[in-house]
């Protein structure tokens, strides 16, 4: 069955939805949405606090801990994680993932230090990806998207595989929240690079584009808009696929047009 991971992007403690990185609209409280993808039986789920780091607020861990007593599922955390001690109380909490982004750039130890700590398994570089304005090729963003880090994403995912993540969450900045289907180019390009899974996100707005995204060489695929805002008004409802639909995700005709 294909890894299908609902992404849960917080601020400030609230459920938001950006559009590439920028103006995040209030969605809810992000307890109760775990609590609906409990009652959807979703395998994964990943939480981002966007601008902890940005804002040098740090880990949220009332947050943490208030996802960890109502989660039924693995959860990755990410946002504001700078040392060993957060990711320990991370795990600790009863979460099973810590993401690493800026973290990941400023102080490139940290991620084996980490790693060397909780285990390979459980640190996920995050590594957000914008299309170059000039030229071609990606640059790698930190800070929310609003830093750039002069690196490219290979160089980036792979220097973190080196120190110990055994993940990579590989963000589209162009495409999120746009459900125009996921940066395809980017997703290859990273994927085959590297040597443990690259969980791609952002621009999902269809079961064919999940597919799309696995056919290139993602392990899983994420989105944020598709399962939380519904039709062109973005109400705010909270969806899975059905156990029948991921099913038909991993099967060779899944690209074979029409609705899966």
């Amino acid at each position: 069955m294909p890894r299908v991971i609902p992404v849960l992007l917080v601020s400030n403690g609230y459920l938001v939805k950006p559009v590439a990185f920028r103006k995040p609209v209030y969605i809810g409280d992000p307890i109760n949405a775990v609590k609906i993808f409990n009652e959807k039986e979703v395998d994964e789920l990943v939480v981002l606090d966007i601008d902890a780091s940005a804002r040098g607020a740090g880990v949220n861990f009332d947050l943490v801990e208030s996802i960890a007593s109502e989660a039924f599922m693995p959860v990755g955390y990410g946002g504001g994680v700078c040392s060993t001690a957060d990711a320990t109380r991370i795990i600790g909490a009863g979460l099973e993932k810590v993401v690493l982004g800026k973290s990941a750039h400023e102080t490139p130890a940290a991620v084996a230090e980490i790693s060397a700590q909780i285990g390979s398994q459980s640190t996920v570089v995050s590594v957000d990806a914008k299309r170059k304005r000039f030229g071609s090729g990606y640059e790698v963003m930190v800070n929310n998207g609003k830093t750039r880090s002069r690196m490219d994403p290979v160089a980036f995912a792979q220097r973190a595989v080196q120190l110990g993540a055994g993940e990579i969450l590989l963000s589209s900045i162009d495409r999120e929240g746009s459900r125009a289907g996921y940066d395809l180019d980017l997703i290859r390009s990273v994927a085959v690079e590297v040597s443990v899974p690259t969980v791609a996100i952002g621009g999902a707005g269809e079961l064919q584009h999940l597919a799309e995204g696995l056919s290139v060489g993602a392990s899983a695929v994420g989105a944020g808009t598709m399962f939380v805002q519904n039709g062109k008004h973005k109400a705010v409802l909270i969806t899975y696929p059905s156990p029948a639909e991921l099913q038909r995700l991993g099967q060779p005709d899944a690209l074979g047009g029409g609705t899966l």
